[in-house]
């Protein structure tokens, strides 16, 4: 079933690709122009203990540390279903096959990917140590707008 949806996805975007071109740097140009780090918790619709945990800690991470910047557009918060068709063109911009955790940091109107996957599976389950080394890496990028 995995392998099929993998397959389904895999076309689309060769369909997709084939209409638009693709650049594969990891500073893409975007047409919001405010410098801002979004933390994008990519999903599937079936999920797992951790997966659910990974996007419960970077939510809770972002609303505990971060209200000011979020008021300001700063910093912002996203959920993305992998497998809900509408989602495909950010999908396949990220890379993002199932469960996956990305900053992307936008300055001067350019987008740089920081995949955070291995780290949120390897702390996910552990919210004090996940939100801990998330603030830092938000906190890290923030100084860099």
């Amino acid at each position: 079933m995995k392998q099929l949806k993998f397959l389904s996805i895999f076309i689309l975007s060769l369909v997709f690709a084939s209409f638009h071109s693709q650049n594969n740097s990891d500073t893409k140009p975007t047409s919001k122009p405010q410098s801002r780090i979004e933390v994008i918790d990519f999903y599937g619709t079936h999920r797992c203990v951790t997966c659910k945990a990974i996007e419960a800690n970077a939510k809770y991470t972002v609303n505990a540390y971060f209200t000011d910047e979020q008021k300001k557009g700063l910093v912002v918060f996203k959920t993305i279903n992998v497998d809900d068709v509408k989602n495909i063109m950010i999908v396949e911009n990220f890379e993002a096959a199932g469960t996956a955790l990305f900053l992307n940091v936008i300055k001067n109107g350019k987008e740089t990917h920081i995949d955070l996957t291995s780290f949120a599976f390897m702390n996910g389950n552990d919210k004090e140590t996940f939100s801990k080394e998330l603030k830092a890496k938000i906190e890290s990028e923030l100084k860099k707008l």
